[in-house]
């Protein structure tokens, strides 16, 4: 089987997974183990595309043969493969967590049978959105995404359920709008909607158009990726669904995202007049995220205020559109999608023993549930950027690219992010010290409910893949460090799905160091 065939397969499996599984539904252990088989068979695939994927070629495939001007076509360079495998092994282990424990605490009003086909819906669309070649369809992996992304932020049906979902499915509908219509812009600007060719076309455009239609795509992106000032839905929309759901659009949904503003800034408008406004949302949201975080008495709350501030990071990267910047971005969304969702799980660990999430009336769980103790400290060290976690790696990595990048934005960025991640370890030191060494409430002493072995099995695994980017830190580094040169250089992208010809007709890439070099 040719390799670009494969292209397809993180896609339609989760699709005919859910097919079967809703076929399933009055089968709940048969719907539960054609789930688990088909997402292993999808990180299975996962790993494979990332070992095929070098640093000089570009898969595609053009869905049923058409060219690339007017059909589907779905693209890996070793950006997309590395997040695919990230995201493939997370909603894996994340499947593996939940069958554990019920979705929802009032299974009598859920229609828990349709838990296992949204969640391999959501699935698809993550990796539809990452394997697009083309802006409708990354348009349509979002909304496939978020479609199944509504229905498990409401499973339960409880009031304070609904009240979060409604909040996210209007922002949620307000980017969609934002972006389609950027897309129509697009199109109406330069006749196609295919990447590739709107690198090639873009790059003739007046500056004040290119500007005008990155800000809007720009804007809508950054809702998705809960980027502030756009960023206020997500701490009241995430902390009241389920911990595996939770731990899937932490970790997931708002990378997305981040992925299509890095395919923005780098494919589409590389070295953007704008760079300066990125480096400023970048400082923003990594300064009110933490703040927010430290304000909060709940544990779930904290953690998403700490998603929003660490969004930052990343961005901060993409910003300074260098190689080493870039680079640090990729290594640093990759650790981000593992610590975060892991930091979800061990929440979902925390409630389960100790009844609630509420900060004040935790407390005593380092010596009633030590397990859960070590699987909560490992990655809330890495999330705090403790050394020698990724964490730490990561934020190095960025910081070197800003002081190499030597300029005011820059340098107030350095500042900030270690302030940032100085407050990330204060906001873990309050969460330590209420849940784990406070005198419990006698309620946490009566709540004395057996951990499932799947439960801490599935956290432990998690734990475990987020000291693998530590150990093999120096590969993976490496490894995005071809992917940031390939994803900057614009040319084996673009050859690859148009050929070499087309590729000769583009007009700027982006140095080392950031600036536009004309071809």
């Amino acid at each position: 089987m040719s390799m670009e065939l494969l292209l397809a397969l993180p896609v339609l499996l989760p699709l005919g997974g859910a097919a079967v599984t809703l076929l399933l539904r009055h089968h709940l252990r048969i719907q539960l183990w054609v789930t688990i088989l088909t997402l292993l068979v999808n990180f299975t695939v996962a790993l494979v595309l990332a070992y095929y994927v070098n640093a000089e070629s570009v898969l595609v495939l053009q869905i049923g043969n058409w060219t690339p001007q007017l059909g589907i076509v779905l693209v890996a360079d070793r950006l997309t493969a590395l997040m695919l495998v990230v995201s493939t092994f997370v909603t894996f282990a994340v499947l593996i967590y939940s069958s554990a424990q019920a979705v929802s605490e009032n299974t009598a009003r859920t229609p828990v049978a349709i838990y296992h086909p949204t969640y391999l819906a959501l699935v698809a669309g993550v990796s539809m959105a990452f394997l697009a070649g083309d802006l409708f369809n990354l348009y349509v992996g979002f909304e496939v995404l978020l479609s199944a992304s509504y229905v498990l932020l409401t499973l339960g049906g409880s009031a304070s359920r609904i009240r979060a979902a409604t909040t996210y499915v209007i922002v949620s509908l307000l980017s969609s709008v934002i972006f389609l219509s950027g897309i129509a812009f697009i199109y109406a600007a330069v006749g196609t909607v295919n990447m590739a060719e709107l690198a090639v076309r873009l790059d003739v455009l007046e500056p004040g158009t290119r500007m005008a239609l990155e800000l809007v795509l720009l804007v809508a992106f950054a809702i998705k990726a809960a980027i502030f000032p756009l960023s206020a839905w997500l701490p009241d929309s995430y902390p009241t669904a389920p911990a595996p759901v939770t731990a899937v659009f932490a970790g997931l949904l708002t990378k997305v995202g981040i992925y299509a503003i890095l395919r923005l800034e780098t494919l589409l408008f590389p070295a953007s007049q704008i760079s300066n406004l990125l480096l400023a949302a970048a400082g923003l949201s990594l300064m009110i995220g933490i703040f927010g975080a430290v304000a909060q008495t709940d544990l779930k709350r904290v953690l998403s205020f700490t998603l929003v501030s660490h969004m930052g990071y990343m961005l901060f990267g993409i910003g300074l559109t260098t190689k080493l910047g870039m680079a640090a971005t990729i290594y640093y969304v990759a650790h981000h999608i593992t610590v975060q969702s892991t930091m979800f799980l061990a929440a979902g660990l925390i409630e389960h023993r100790g009844g609630t999430t509420n900060l004040i009336r935790l407390g005593g769980l380092a010596k009633l549930a030590p397990v859960i103790a070590i699987l909560f400290f490992i990655p809330a060290m890495n999330l705090a950027g403790i050394p020698p976690f990724s964490g730490f790696i990561g934020k190095v990595g960025l910081i070197q690219a800003g002081i190499e990048y030597d300029s005011t934005a820059a340098w107030i960025l350095i500042v900030v992010s270690v302030l940032t991640s100085l407050l990330t370890l204060y906001a873990i030191a309050k969460i330590w010290n209420r849940a784990f060494w406070q005198e419990p409430d006698q309620d946490v002493l009566e709540n004395d409910k057996p951990m499932p072995k799947v439960m801490i099995g599935a956290t432990s695994a998690m734990v475990a893949f987020s000291i693998a980017l530590t150990v093999f830190a120096g590969p993976i580094m490496r490894y995005a460090d071809e992917a940031a040169e390939a994803v900057l250089e614009r040319k084996p992208y673009v050859s690859a799905v148009l050929g070499d010809e087309a590729a000769d007709q583009l007009v700027y890439h982006i140095g080392s160091e950031g600036q536009k070099v004309v071809e």
